[in-house]
């Protein structure tokens, strides 16, 4: 199989369009991977197409904890810039502020500042 578009795609967003996206760019006989856990009013996935297309589709929960003991050093030294990945900044007294950001879409990752 094969043909137009990519022939892995990830799907890290977690939105209803943005699954039906991933699978629009799949080529026939492909493979979505997918992070986190989907949210909205459902996943998006219309499996009779994804059947016809042969698309594989694989995913999960992201293990976040596991890679705690290994990157944290390097974060708190400043080896790794962690900024790229948060969309908004916060204090902590803003806390509610973050999700209530998070929970209306106008940020995905908030980070806490001392």
């Amino acid at each position: 199989l094969g043909g137009d578009g990519a022939h892995a795609v990830i799907e890290a967003v977690g939105t209803e369009q943005s699954m039906r996206t991933a699978v629009e760019i799949t080529r026939d006989g492909g493979s979505i991977g997918y992070v986190g856990v989907p949210h909205g009013s459902g996943t998006g996935l219309d499996l009779g197409v994804m059947f016809d297309r042969n698309i594989a589709l694989r995913g999960g929960v992201a293990p976040v904890r596991t890679y705690i003991p290994e990157l944290l050093p390097d974060v708190l030294s400043g080896t790794i810039d962690p900024s790229p990945v948060f969309d908004l900044a916060i204090g902590l007294d803003e806390v509610p502020a973050g999700y209530k950001a998070m929970d209306e879409r106008t940020a995905l990752k908030v980070l806490i500042k001392p």
